[in-house]
């Protein structure tokens, strides 16, 4: 198969597809840094995802700009660089001192530290179409690595049989995202672009499947009652009659279901930082 033009009418389709589908995944954390404000409080969510979702896009940008014939990735990768930024700066603002601290150095590791080294790098030992391969190798090893989180959602799902932490229309997104992208890149002939997707895809169905399978079953999940201290009602009338009522309460899963509700939710987060 030969390469078409960045400007044939099929490849800019799937460029612009691949934007509007990508502009939806980068905007789904909205809710939960809304809640965030609202709360004033970060709630124990990680800013990783983030700060990967971040560091991605600044890679796709470099690629895009030494490749120079692939511009619809700087326009989403643009936009994608505003919202991580504006994600990153909201959870810094209301997370606790010690995860701001840990948030800090993770900005100045990833997206300074090992970017910096990244350009310093590739501008001083790679020239011409050289650089452009050594930058999509690096992007697409990165991109490949990203899809551990969904992996461990899946997991999650057949062990717990609940689907709460995968909803549909994002795994359908983030399909319809790595099949636009896989086209675009499969028609500019751009292997650091298509082939990225390609797990993207597989994974993307995987997780619907998973869905149509899991999606009626109710949570086996419940809690084992525990036997707690009784409240005592003491009859004014008899004061040698006693009335016990129990309440037993598993404070004990409470505290470790909000624990994994939280943690799934930070692997969904970071779930939309898999694509180009």
């Amino acid at each position: 198969m030969t390469s078409v033009s960045h400007t044939h009418p099929l490849v800019f389709t799937f460029g612009i597809l691949g934007n509007l589908v990508s502009f939806m995944v980068f905007i789904a954390p909205v809710p939960t840094f809304y809640r965030i404000v609202k709360k004033k409080s970060s709630e124990g969510f990680h800013s990783l995802p983030y700060v990967v979702g971040l560091f991605s896009a600044m890679l796709w940008i470099y690629y895009a700009m030494v490749k120079t014939n692939v511009t619809l990735l700087i326009t989403i990768n643009s936009f994608g660089c505003i919202a991580e930024t504006i994600y990153v700066a909201i959870y810094f603002t209301y997370a606790t001192k010690k995860a701001r601290m840990k948030t800090l150095g993770l900005v100045l590791l990833l997206n300074f530290g090992v970017f910096g080294l990244i350009l310093f790098l590739t501008q001083i030992l790679c020239q011409g179409t050289k650089r452009a391969e050594v930058i999509g190798w690096i992007c697409m090893a990165f991109s490949i690595s990203v899809f551990v989180a969904p992996l461990s959602i899946m997991g999650r799902v057949i062990r717990t049989k609940s689907v709460e932490f995968m909803p549909f229309n994002l795994s359908l997104a983030l399909t319809v995202s790595a099949v636009m992208w896989f086209l675009y890149g499969l028609l500019l002939k751009d292997i650091y672009v298509a082939v990225p997707n390609i797990p993207g895809m597989i994974l993307g169905v995987l997780q619907m499947i998973l869905y149509g399978i899991y999606r009626n079953f109710k949570s086996n999940n419940v809690a084992t009652e525990k036997e707690l201290p009784t409240v005592v009602k003491v009859d004014q009338e008899q004061p040698t009659k006693v009335n016990c009522e129990v309440y037993p309460v598993n404070i004990s899963s409470l505290d470790s279901e909000n624990g994994e509700a939280k943690d799934a939710k930070n692997l969904e987060d970071s779930q939309t930082n898999s694509q180009v």
